[in-house]
């Protein structure tokens, strides 16, 4: 599965990553490297990334799946104890 990014995402990435040259490299990057070096994490680092975030929701939701029995349990037999009825003497 590749990684898809919309035009307005791709645009800030390719110019974050051509700020990040002209602050920590010695050389500035051309738009059409940045772009392509974005290309290449996309692909090449992307799913690594991605799939760390599916594992983590993952865990998230079967921990929620764990706790659907404390949030939603129901005493059986409650109804003289929570209404109040009492025997007919």
């Amino acid at each position: 599965m590749s990684i898809e990014i919309s035009k307005e995402a791709r645009q800030q990435a390719i110019a974050s990553i051509e700020r990040y040259f002209m602050t920590h490299m010695e050389e500035p990057i051309s738009n059409l490297a940045a772009g392509g070096l974005l290309g290449f994490f996309l692909e090449e680092i992307g799913p690594l990334i991605y799939n760390k975030a599916v594992s983590d929701v993952q865990a998230q939701i079967q921990a929620r799946v764990a706790e659907v029995d404390i949030e939603v349990h129901e005493e059986a037999f409650g109804y003289w104890q929570k209404s109040g009825h009492s025997r007919k003497t």
